[in-house]
Parts: C-alpha cells; sequence; structure tokens
C-alpha cells in the first residue's frame, strides 16, 4: 500500500459526520479528528498552518506552500473533511479489495484530502516550490449541508487565479456544476370528523394535486432546458406528510421539493416560477425556502487560462459538467474562478458501502503535483 493511500485509510478511520445529520454529542460527529490530523502532516512537513473558526469548535484547516519569491498569485485546493452518517461501524474500517479501498468518505471526499495534503507535503519535503504562486490547502466544513466552511473561506475577499474542489469526478475537471433549491409546500385545510368529510377541507388532497401538478406539468417542460454540460434542471418530491391521526379531516399537510438550478438560472426566479404554476391552476398551497443561503449553479469560462493549464496537464479537450452541487459555486460567488476534480465517482459517495479507486487516488497526486510544478 502506498503512503498516500494509507494516509486515506487514517483518514477514514477517523469519524467526520456532519453534525447536521445525528443527535447533539453523537460521537462519530465533528470534522476537529480530521482537522488535527491534516493540521499534524502538514507541520511535520515544514508548511504553515492556521484554523479558521467557522461555527461552534469547527474550523477549516488552511495549509499554505509559500512560493521562493514574492506572491503574485495564488491557487486554493479545497476539499471538505465532513461526511454523511455512518450506519454500521464497520464502514469506519477502511478496507483494502483489489483497486478498491471502501470506507465511509473513502470517495466523498477523504480521496482528494488525501491527495491534495500529499502533494504538498512531498512538495515542501523535497524543497520544490512555485517561484511566485502560493498553494493553500483549505480542507473545509460541512459541505454535506450548510457549506459554512467554503462560505467563511469566500467571504475572506482573496485574490485566487483558481480554486479547485476537491469531489469525486472520475479525475475530469468539472467546470459547471448545477445548483440546488429546497422548497418546502404547506397545504391548508379545514379540520373536521372523519365521519362527516363534507364539513372540512382536506389539506392532504390540496398538496397532492400540487405534487400532481408539479412532477406532471411542471417538472417534464424542465427537459426543454437543457444546458450543454449539466443537462435540464430537475423536480422531486423527497417528503411529503400531513394530517394527525385517520379519522380526522386533515388541516394541514406539507412536502419537501428539491429543484436543481442550471447556469443561468436563479433560486428567487425558480421561486417564483413554481408559485405562478400552481396559482395558474387555483391551488392555494404555500410555497417556501428552506435553505437559509444560495445553492447556486457553478460555470467556470473554460478558456480561463488557469483552467486550461489545468486541461493540459489532465490531457483534457473540452469542458465537462456535473449534476451535483458543491463547494465550488460558492468560492466563485465569492471571486474564485473555480473547477471540480478528484479521485471517485459520484455514484460511489454517500453509499452504504462507500469506495474509492485506489489508482484513480495515486493518479489524483501525479496529475496534481504535475500542476504544481508548472506553475509561475
Amino acid at each position: 500500500m502506498s503512503r498516500v493511500i494509507q494516509w486515506l485509510a487514517e483518514l477514514v478511520e477517523l469519524p467526520s459526520v456532519n453534525p447536521a445529520f445525528v443527535p447533539p454529542g453523537d460521537r462519530h460527529a465533528g470534522e476537529q479528528r480530521v482537522a488535527e490530523y491534516v493540521e499534524q502532516r502538514a507541520r511535520a512537513a515544514g508548511l504553515e498552518t492556521e484554523r479558521q473558526r467557522v461555527v461552534g469548535d469547527r474550523e477549516n484547516v488552511l495549509v499554505r506552500l509559500t512560493p521562493r519569491g514574492r506572491v503574485r498569485h495564488r491557487l486554493v485546493w479545497a476539499p471538505h473533511m465532513d461526511t454523511v452518517t455512518v450506519s454500521d461501524e464497520r464502514q469506519l474500517r477502511p478496507r483494502r479489495k483489489g483497486d478498491r479501498l471502501h470506507g465511509r468518505g473513502a470517495c466523498d471526499t477523504k480521496g482528494s484530502l488525501a491527495a491534495m495534503l500529499w502533494v504538498l507535503t512531498e512538495a515542501a519535503r523535497r524543497g520544490r516550490r512555485p517561484a511566485g504562486t502560493e498553494v493553500i490547502l483549505a480542507a473545509l466544513v460541512d459541505e454535506e449541508y450548510g457549506q459554512a466552511g467554503s462560505r467563511r473561506l469566500a467571504r475572506l475577499g482573496w485574490r485566487v487565479d483558481l480554486a479547485v474542489v476537491g469531489e469525486p469526478t472520475g479525475l475530469r475537471v468539472v467546470t459547471a456544476h448545477k445548483g440546488v433549491l429546497w422548497l418546502r409546500l404547506v397545504a391548508e385545510g379545514r379540520a373536521a370528523h372523519a365521519s362527516t368529510p363534507w364539513l372540512g377541507r382536506s389539506a392532504v388532497t390540496a398538496l397532492a394535486r400540487a405534487v400532481t401538478v408539479l412532477e406532471g406539468e411542471y417538472a417534464p417542460a424542465l427537459a426543454q432546458r437543457v444546458h450543454p454540460l449539466v443537462g435540464p434542471p430537475t423536480l422531486s418530491v423527497g417528503r411529503i406528510g400531513g394530517g394527525r391521526q385517520p379519522n380526522i379531516v386533515p388541516d394541514e399537510a406539507w412536502a419537501e421539493v428539491d429543484r436543481r438550478l442550471v447556469p443561468g438560472e436563479k433560486a428567487d426566479a425558480v421561486l417564483r416560477e413554481v408559485r405562478s404554476c400552481l396559482r395558474r391552476h387555483g391551488l392555494r398551497v404555500r410555497v417556501e425556502r428552506m435553505q437559509k443561503a444560495d445553492c447556486p449553479p457553478l460555470e467556470t469560462d473554460a478558456s480561463h487560462p488557469w483552467v486550461r493549464r489545468f486541461f493540459d496537464v489532465v490531457r483534457q479537450a473540452r469542458a465537462e459538467g456535473a449534476h451535483f452541487f458543491c463547494d465550488a459555486a460558492v468560492l466563485a460567488a465569492g471571486g474564485m474562478p473555480a473547477v471540480v476534480h478528484g479521485p471517485g465517482e459520484v455514484a460511489q459517495a454517500h453509499t452504504r458501502d462507500e469506495w474509492v479507486s485506489v489508482a484513480q487516488v495515486e493518479t489524483a497526486c501525479r496529475q496534481l503535483a504535475a500542476l504544481l510544478e508548472g506553475l509561475p
């Protein structure tokens, strides 16, 4: 097992479940253990480190590879440290099976974190620093829920030539990805005894009609808005509930909806669009935003010189897109041109038997090292 894969296995063993997904005090929650690991490995190689307080005791870790001369350019590598939940303790025991390393977070995104950290520490140990480009590894918290880590980083207002966000893309450089808008639909009715339902008004029925309109009319129409890199917008109903018991006509019902945005779409305009669609059908259903902050789509100019530099390194001829949302759009909105790149495929992320290709992690190291060596 190569040393970078050993580092990846050690990272998988450190639980870092996003606290939003577990009860307070859960022993698997928080990124602190991974943050300490990153900091220790970086310091051992002589790299500068800094903790950046985000929320509570959750902190981003910034690792700097300073240039030989004056800082004229800045490259940011930004994987995240948090994972989704652990349903089985065996998910924290890394297992190697052929080319696959299994374990929670191996793909999303401790594979990227291990590769980026390894490349920076090796560059520091061997004295291979760029002449005028500062490279910063920003190990971020909270990507899986509210992106508090990347939002905190974006507020620094750094001048950045390129941010490379570590996510499973199969080592493709992704310049565009979808945004996400979560909506809560609330229908109100009038309660009545179920033996005399005509005296009430069912909120469940009103909500069902709204869902039927959105999934039967609105969502299919979205298929006509095809973006060349990410395809069309989508809508899906993820949760639904209402009523109190079978013998009461329900006076309230709700549904939670995921609406994916393509580049060019704005969350406020989509919210108005959904409301207008329901009003046209005479449906009195309240539509509210669930997220506190925008999760916009990403579209970075593929002709940007630093993007082209990365394309050349990975031998990629054209821009590619992704259906998921990640920190890249947050950083781009903060003024950092951003792309997404990393080992693994998103189909393996969040699964019970999550895994990443060992060969891809090692190839990611070679690609990032080549990018580093070609910096001005």
